[in-house]
């Protein structure tokens, strides 16, 4: 039996948003739009702050870093419904 607590996506998105809104290395527009579970772990999707050409700019090295960060705490602590 997991120890982990179920949550139902949008729940889960709506707290992680707050998580990312709070944090010191929010950027203005971050956030996290999708979720998925893959063997135990949290998956985040959302705005990568990609260029024109769709390449990775200073801004998405952050983004990557706090969608690993939720990965990380949320992933201990819930699981989807």
């Amino acid at each position: 039996m997991s120890d982990k607590t179920p949550i139902g996506s949008d729940d889960l998105l709506n707290m992680a948003n707050k998580i990312i809104r709070e944090h010191d290395a929010y950027i203005d527009g971050m956030h996290v739009s999708s979720v998925e579970e893959k063997a135990g772990v949290m998956v985040f999707k959302g705005e990568y702050f990609l260029d024109d050409n769709g390449l990775p700019t200073p801004k998405t090295t952050a983004v990557f870093n706090m969608f690993k960060y939720l990965a990380h705490q949320l992933s201990k602590q819930y699981t989807l419904q």
